[in-house]
């Protein structure tokens, strides 16, 4: 069985592009800490939380020593959103060829949703993208920064990425084979409305 997902890219190709939103309230407790310390299970950890209600599934099958490789790539950084001190989501930036560097992952843990995290997370985490090279001297300086999404991802991710300025470039549509959502463990996810 398969289902039809559309991909859109997007990009900004200067640091003006950027349009950055609005902060939580102090009184949120919300930060953003890069994750300076590679470390495969709290980067697993933060995949599978965000990412097991939308289908994120291409690194489920990673070894440990896969993770270790991925994390220690030059240019490749985890920021973390917290909210009084509990993970509330990340976005994964990786530098590539000609000073592009791409969002990876971004997301937020679904009871973090709708708490006005996500924005400031993407915009915080974009202009890290941005001046990437200033923590990396070895890296070219970012002259393009994309991310690719699909239907499969929460229903507000593109929009999301168009607010803060990105803008789409391409767009691809694929049949995809379904697979189970498999959340950090199983039956996490969500609670249905109605269901408590």
């Amino acid at each position: 069985m398969s289902h039809t997902v559309t991909t859109w890219y997007l990009e900004q190709t200067a640091r003006t592009d950027l349009a950055p939103a609005v902060e939580p309230p102090a009184e949120q407790g919300v930060r953003i800490v890069r994750s300076e310390v590679p470390s495969p299970e709290f980067s697993r950890f933060l995949y599978t939380a965000v990412g097991g209600d939308v289908r994120w599934t291409d690194r489920l099958g990673w070894p440990y020593a896969r993770w270790s490789e991925h994390l220690a790539e030059p240019g490749t950084e985890t920021w973390v959103a917290y909210e009084r001190g509990t993970p509330a989501g990340f976005i994964e930036l990786r530098s590539g060829p000609e000073g592009a560097v791409e969002v990876g992952y971004f997301g937020l843990l679904p009871a973090f949703r709708g708490r006005r995290i996500g924005g400031h997370l993407l915009g915080y985490g974009t202009a890290r993208a941005w001046d990437l090279a200033e923590r990396w001297p070895e890296l070219p300086e970012t002259r393009r920064v994309w991310v690719h999404t699909c239907s499969d991802d929460g229903v507000h991710a593109r929009a999301n990425y168009e607010r803060r300025g990105f803008r789409v470039y391409d767009t691809t549509v694929t049949e995809e084979p379904e697979v189970e959502q498999p959340g950090p463990w199983p039956g996490a996810g969500p609670v249905p409305a109605g269901a408590n």
